[in-house]
């Protein structure tokens, strides 16, 4: 367990911070990677636009930094520590508000449930809550044969964007926006725009259509984050997003890195695609969402 010395506090990262300080929180970050890719991502991406806070221990001439707060295109990242004693300010300090436009709050279960508890305090208690394992795989994925004649895998190229795009919308629709968000055709573009240009994106090719997608949607330090799984509907039960997903695996882990994911807790037919390829559940990860603010305005939480 942590322990805070009372002179410790919650401080805003600089536009150009010191190179020790920013040592101090990748060692933070590198020591949790594999359960906060999404947040690591941001982190090492960082524009003009994020807010970073980091809590600073000191202690017997040391310095250490001993949680971190990553506010990034409406989505807040708490990655906290196992212990936070109330003298220490911790709580007390908080610099994100209720008032702080939020569209979501994403991490570990334990950490979303703790910055919930802090708005709950000061009268924001209504959220919605989507609860996923958190899975990982840091050994060699298995391989698949393919599940019928005519199927292969490929990576996109540019001229697969627009058959790609009601792919892109229907994924959207079932798995990143929460009850009571719209989906913005636009915004759905400039994510596929984004996901082709900066990412990884495997697609099944059928005989006349594309038919299964797969893609990296955060690299930290030394993983990958994996998302944007998604079947048309008259091809599932088919064994090809298992297929997919073991290619995908395989080619990533060949580039040495780690691989995590996150999977909704009552999708047990997706947990099952994975941990069939070697995933493992590590913890539970959780997206909250404020039912109060405008969800169609601001960006997108899944990383």
């Amino acid at each position: 367990m942590l322990q805070y010395p009372v002179s410790s506090g919650w401080r805003l990262l600089e536009t150009r911070p010191p190179r020790g300080l920013l040592r101090r929180i990748e060692s933070y970050l590198r020591d949790r990677e594999p359960y906060c890719v999404a947040a690591a991502a941001r982190f090492l991406q960082r524009d003009g636009r994020d807010r970073i806070w980091w809590w600073e221990s000191r202690s017997a001439g040391q310095r250490w930094v001993s949680a971190l707060l990553i506010l990034s295109k409406g989505t807040l990242f708490p990655i906290l520590p196992e212990a936070s004693p109330a003298e220490s300010g911790f709580f007390r300090d908080f610099p994100v508000q209720p008032s702080t436009p939020l569209y979501a709050i994403q991490g570990l279960s334990q950490d979303v449930s703790l910055v919930e508890s802090l708005f709950a305090a000061q009268g924001l208690s209504d959220f919605l809550h989507l609860d996923y394992d958190l899975m990982a795989l840091d050994a060699e994925a298995v391989e698949l044969a393919p599940p019928f004649p005519n199927l292969r895998l490929r990576y996109a190229e540019a001229r697969d964007l627009a058959e790609l795009l009601p792919l892109q919308a229907a994924y959207e629709r079932e798995e990143v926006i929460p009850e009571g968000g719209g989906f913005d055709p636009a915004r759905c573009l400039l994510s596929l725009e984004h996901i082709m240009r900066r990412e990884r994106l495997l697609l099944a090719q059928g005989p006349s259509q594309i038919i299964g997608k797969i893609n990296t949607n955060a690299a930290s330090f030394s993983r990958y984050q994996i998302g944007g799984v998604y079947v048309r509907p008259e091809y599932r039960a088919r064994g090809i997003a298992s297929f997919m997903a073991a290619a995908f695996t395989r080619d990533l882990r060949r580039l040495g890195r780690g691989l995590t994911l996150f999977v909704k807790q009552c999708n047990p037919a997706a947990q099952a695609v994975y941990r069939r390829i070697g995933f493992q559940i590590i913890a539970a990860y959780r997206i909250s969402y404020p039912r109060h603010l405008p969800w169609r305005r601001i960006g997108r939480a899944k990383g």
